[in-house]
Order: C-alpha cells, then sequence, then structure tokens
C-alpha cells in the first residue's frame, strides 16, 4: 500500500521553508493570538465616514488567497466567518518583510492594523504587524478559480472526488466552507429537538453504550470484550429496553440523544454508527406520540428553514399538519395486491424474487424479515409526502402492544418523508408474558436462519413483571432528518466523519460504491 504522507516537492518546498524560519527565530506554530474581530464582523465595522482611515483590529485565519506587486502584497484571510483582505507594505512591514517571503497559501496569520477602503471598493485591513500562527506543510487541494465575463466563477479541479472528501473531511469543510453550513444546521435542528422535549416535562438522561445482551431492534451488533470482568460486551443497536426500565423506575417521560451501532450494510441511509432520538411516555400510546411527531417535526422544519413546503429531490413536499395516515395491510394491498395477513409466505417470496432479490436471498426470508421486504420492494418508495404507516403486523413488531381492535396487529407507527423512514413508535408492550413469548419466537427466526431477529432478554422481562404503565414510545433517526432539511442524498454527508473501509480498498459486499 502506498504511504498516504508520502511527500510532493511541494510538501518539501513547505518544509524547507519552515526550516528557514526556525534559521530565523521564528515559531511555525504559535500557542495563542488575541484577536478582536472575525472577518464579516470586521467587513462590517466600517463605516464611510471614516475616510481614510478606519479603527486598528486584530484578525486571525488561514490564507486563502496570496498575491504580490512588487513591494506590496495582498491576500485573503479566511475564518469560519468569511473572508477579508489584508493589504501589506514592504517598507511598513521591513522587519517582519522575512516572513511574509515565506508564507504560503494554506497558513493560519494573525494580523493587526487598520481598516481602510481600496479604490476597488474592498474594504481591507492595511497590517501593521503579523504574526506566523501554523504553518502549512501540505497544501489543500484547492480548485483554480476562474472569472466569467458575467461575474460569475467557476472552479476547476480541486477537492471532487468523493471517496478523498468523506475520508478528509478537515480538507472537504478547509476547501468547502459552504458545507459546515450542514452541520450548523444540524446543531440547530438538534437544539429544537430538545427544547422541543425539556418543554413537556421530559428528563434527559443517558443509558449503557456497551450492553450484556442488545436489543430494542432487529439488527446485528457489534462485539466487544471486557478484560476486567472477563465477559463479551455489545454496543447497543437501540436506546430501547434501557429507557423502558427508566419508565418501570418512575421515570415517567424520558428521552435520549445517542449514538446507536448496527454490524450491517452500508448504503445511502445507513452508516453503522448512527444517532437516534429515543423518546417514552407513561400513560400515552401511539396515537399521542403520532401527534406529538406530528408538532415535532412541522417545528423543526419551520425553525430550521423558515417555511414548511420545500422541494426536495424534485418533489415538493408539505410538512403542514395533519399528515396521511395508511394502514399498513392497506397500503402494500394497493401497492401490490398481496394482503400480508393472508398470504403465504411462498408467495411473498415469490413476490420479492419478481421484484429483484434473488432467490437464494428469498429463501432464507420469513416471518417479519420477509414482510419487511415486501413493504420495500412495493409501498415504502410510494411514501413521498409525509406519511404514517400505521397499524404493523404482530410478526414486524415484538416490542408493540397487540392493537385494541385486532391481535393479528400491533399498535405502530412509522412515520415516512421521501419514501425514507424517518420515525418509528409504538404503544409499547407491558404485558411480561407476551413480551417472553415475543422473545421466543424472534429465537425461533434466529434458529431459521434471521441474524437480526431480538435475542432474549429475561431481565427486561423481569422489569416488566414489576409493572411497567400504559407507554408511548418513539424512535427518530437524527441523520435522516438531517439528510431531509439539507436536502442531501446521502447520510455520509451528514455525518462529519463517516464510516470508510480502510484507504486503497474496493467496496465489500453489502457496502454501496457511491455512498
Amino acid at each position: 500500500m502506498n504511504d498516504p504522507l508520502e511527500r510532493s516537492y511541494v510538501e518539501e518546498a513547505r518544509r524547507d521553508k519552515r526550516a528557514q524560519l526556525e534559521a530565523l527565530a521564528i515559531r511555525p506554530f504559535a500557542y495563542r493570538f488575541e484577536r478582536t474581530h472575525v472577518a464579516t464582523a470586521a467587513v462590517a465595522l466600517w463605516r464611510d465616514d471614516f475616510g481614510e482611515a478606519g479603527p486598528t483590529i486584530s484578525i486571525a485565519g488561514r490564507i486563502a488567497a496570496l498575491r504580490g506587486q512588487g513591494k506590496t502584497m495582498f491576500a485573503h484571510v479566511e475564518d469560519a466567518s468569511g473572508r477579508i483582505q489584508i493589504y501589506l507594505k514592504r517598507d511598513q512591514l521591513e522587519t517582519f518583510w522575512p516572513l511574509i517571503e515565506l508564507l504560503d497559501l494554506d497558513d493560519h496569520i494573525g494580523v493587526q492594523g487598520r481598516l481602510f477602503r481600496t479604490r476597488t471598493g474592498e474594504v481591507s485591513v492595511w497590517v501593521t504587524s503579523i504574526e506566523l500562527l501554523a504553518k502549512s506543510l501540505r497544501p489543500l487541494p484547492r480548485g483554480k478559480v476562474e472569472k466569467l465575463p458575467d461575474g460569475t466563477t467557476v472552479v476547476h479541479g480541486g477537492l471532487t472526488d468523493p471517496e478523498v472528501r468523506y475520508r478528509q473531511r478537515y480538507a472537504d469543510f478547509a476547501v468547502h466552507p459552504e458545507l459546515r453550513d450542514v452541520f450548523r444546521l444540524r446543531a440547530r435542528a438538534i437544539v429544537f429537538l430538545r427544547n422541543f422535549l425539556d418543554a413537556r416535562g421530559y428528563l434527559e438522561v443517558e443509558t449503557p453504550v456497551l450492553q450484556p445482551l442488545y436489543g430494542g431492534a432487529a439488527a446485528r451488533p457489534f462485539m466487544t470484550h471486557h478484560n476486567a470482568l472477563d465477559m463479551p460486551l455489545y454496543l447497543r443497536i437501540a436506546d430501547e429496553l434501557y429507557l423502558k426500565r427508566l419508565i418501570v423506575g418512575g421515570f415517567e417521560r424520558v428521552y435520549e440523544i445517542g449514538h446507536d451501532f448496527r454490524n450491517e450494510g452500508m448504503d445511502r441511509t445507513h452508516n453503522p454508527e448512527f444517532t437516534m432520538l429515543e423518546w417514552y411516555q407513561a400513560y400515552a400510546d401511539y396515537i399521542d406520540m403520532l401527534e406529538m411527531v406530528e408538532q415535532m417535526v412541522s417545528g423543526v422544519v419551520q425553525e430550521c428553514l423558515g417555511g414548511l413546503v420545500h422541494e426536495r429531490r424534485g418533489h415538493v413536499l408539505n410538512f403542514a399538519p395533519p399528515y396521511a395516515r395508511v394502514t399498513f395491510r392497506e397500503g402494500i394491498l394497493a401497492a401490490c395486491g398481496i394482503d400480508v395477513l393472508e398470504a403465504t409466505e411462498a408467495e411473498m417470496r415469490a413476490f420479492v424474487v419478481h421484484r429483484g432479490e434473488s432467490t437464494e436471498s428469498a429463501g432464507t426470508m420469513s416471518g417479519g424479515r420477509l414482510l419487511d421486504e415486501v413493504f420495500k420492494h412495493s409501498l415504502e418508495p410510494t411514501l413521498l409526502q409525509p406519511t404514517f404507516l400505521i397499524d404493523y403486523p404482530k410478526t414486524l413488531s415484538p416490542l408493540a402492544k397487540p392493537h385494541r381492535d385486532d391481535p393479528r396487529l400491533t399498535e405502530r407507527f412509522e412515520l415516512f418523508v421521501g419514501g425514507t423512514e424517518l420515525a418509528n413508535a409504538f404503544s409499547e408492550l407491558n404485558d411480561p408474558d407476551d413480551q417472553r413469548s415475543r422473545f421466543e419466537d424472534q429465537g425461533r427466526q434466529r434458529d431459521a436462519g434471521d441474524d437480526d431477529a431480538q435475542q432474549m432478554d429475561l431481565d427486561y422481562v423481569r422489569a416488566l413483571e414489576y409493572g411497567m404503565p400504559p407507554t408511548g414510545g418513539v424512535g427518530m433517526g437524527i441523520d435522516r432528518l438531517v439528510m431531509l432539511l439539507t436536502d442531501n442524498s446521502s447520510v455520509r454527508d451528514v455525518i462529519l466523519f463517516p464510516a470508510m473501509r480502510p484507504e486503497g480498498e474496493r467496496p465489500r459486499a453489502g457496502e454501496d460504491e457511491d455512498t
């Protein structure tokens, strides 16, 4: 494998400049710098009545452009807020000129000087002192910017390979500052969700990430070993079972925003490490939760996007409540003619094979997994507008309470937007004997080859035996919510550091090359 840190001639030249700086007793990496303004605030400070000279300020940032004109030099300094131009004149910076001559693009500098407006009208800093804060030993992969006759710009080259961009996020954010806005919006959305629940009397809690048994979802776990206890542990696949233990313990409204981990394939909507919001409320059911999700989603869209109607991936979506409600059974019947409560497994296998699954793969499917595949191949892609899919078959929902009107169903809904699941909710199962029976059925599905089926959790059954009140619970995927808010089609675009294969390897089974 090639050394990813192998140096180019440009990098060797920069290291040579570092040596020259050190020979001049100039530190290439400073300890701190006291700045008075960020770039955009400094530009906004200018007033035309300042005349030729404005106030003295200090700014700091990365050199984003650098051009010399004899004994003068112009540069643009970029910080988290934006850019500002600086002007350097040799006869006024004689003691600093040896440093200035050794500067490169992407170096971090701090400067002090007075604001002024150039003859071209650009608010700039006339530098009176300069300090090197960090020498860039590797140039950022910036593209070449061409200014077109109409005043617009086009970038040629630069950092465009998705594989490199996801792997070197630090470089991606540095050369594409607009991408940082995705994560500012993500933080804003999480603040809204937290305030929404806090205002309704929910308590934020933290439950174990390392668990002796994994549960709360149909997924395979990551496994590790605890040396001191000499026992296997699993990274959690969901927060659910511990949060419901807290309901048993008397915490009537709880929520958690945390990372879950699922050892499964990667695609545009799945990353092995992801962020979930789960909340549970005593004395509520799935209809209470449905109405709450409707308020929450419409609220976060309004807060982050300033309105409720937005175009996303070619579709105009309306987030104004109420959202459509479709039953699982009737929805699939209308989409493909299969009655999931009456059809045989052979009929459903034949359907998924017809829709593209291999005969071998379909032959391993049974129970809830087979039902889920029928849904994915028929109804799911059609759920574009915000839609609640309600009343799932019992075999698909081992933790949901039986439907009060039809014991073949459960009181469960999922919210879909743009053909993607956003939230999942139940009237939570609180009958310990029924729960144990469901776990046993899941065990039979595991024995039949379904690795995603849930394990028996006797401690959770014991907790239910102490008595859990009627409870409504919801899980919402934060990453998918942010994908929706920012109109991104890949989960990797909304995760700061997405999971990647080892550098230089090709995609493996279960991993999309284009994710």
